[in-house]
């Protein structure tokens, strides 16, 4: 496949990408939305089947009902987060391919001493993943200069570096994909529950500032507005840096066999060419 072709195959993939994260985000908030009016919102969880009054004893439905229009926000914030954690889950799943990928290695270097050059290759197409895809560009390219006669050894291991370095750059960024999605929302989670807390805390204390008897109902849910935000912010702060780190650690890994495999390839090829 030409340069040409694979750039716009690349801005093809982009805008699907840029469509199916905005698709989400849209329909998370829907969701978020429905969630809120028509599961926690329900008059069954209130006091007298009315929603503008107290919830029931014990009903955490209501209860969170009362955290205010905040907690559609931070639903959408945690639909999203699960969305993108199942999305970078099955993503990097089918870049381990089949099988397991310290075996693979091995039986390319197995290839690699008899020579076996286009069973190496059959090898990376059954494969299928990012560490195949990036071995295959390297063993074709491996296997092109082995018969090349006009450039000298150095321009060889030059060649064979560069080879790498384009296919590991082609894979990388499929693998690192929408992670920045999570590390935002490992900060602004906990931004938006704090934006909620003070609006409930704002609540609250206009309760306790009217004059005569504080307004009881009043103060419980301004109380309730600051509890439950912090809380479905914080949750969702702390399970966006459980799956940014847990992913960050899984592409770690894949960049480095990437690396000892590619590493692994060129020095062979430096002592079987003269």
């Amino acid at each position: 496949m030409s340069k040409k072709n694979k750039q716009g195959g690349a801005g093809l993939g982009d805008a699907l990408r840029s469509i199916f994260t905005t698709g989400a985000i849209i329909v998370a908030f829907v969701i978020a939305v429905l969630i809120y009016l028509f599961v926690m919102g329900n008059p069954i969880n209130f006091e007298g089947g009315n929603p503008a009054g107290a919830p029931l004893p014990g009903n955490y439905l209501g209860m969170v009902y009362k955290g205010g229009w905040v907690v559609p926000v931070l639903i959408t914030i945690n639909l999203v987060l699960l969305i993108f954690s199942v999305e970078r889950w099955i993503t990097l799943s089918r870049a381990k391919g089949k099988g397991r990928i310290n075996i693979f290695v091995k039986n390319l270097q197995n290839y690699l001493d008899s020579n076996q050059i286009d069973d190496a290759v059959d090898a990376c197409d059954n494969q299928r993943g990012s560490l195949a895809n990036v071995m295959r560009a390297g063993l074709l390219r491996y296997k092109a200069l082995k018969e090349d006669q006009t450039l000298e050894k150095d321009q060889k291991l030059v060649a064979l570096q560069k080879e790498f370095e384009e296919a590991t750059a082609l894979e990388l960024p499929i693998l690192s994909r929408n992670l920045v999605i999570l590390s935002t929302i490992a900060t602004i989670s906990v931004l938006t529950g704090l934006f909620g807390t003070v609006l409930g805390m704002i609540r609250a204390f206009a309760a306790l500032a009217t004059a005569g008897a504080p307004d009881a109902l009043a103060l419980a849910t301004g109380i309730s507005e600051a509890l439950i935000n912090t809380a479905f912010g914080i949750l969702g702060s702390l399970l966006a840096v459980v799956f940014y780190n847990y992913f960050s650690t899984r592409i770690d890994n894949f960049t480095y066999k990437i690396d000892e495999a590619g590493f692994s390839l060129i020095q062979t090829f430096a002592a079987s060419t003269k």
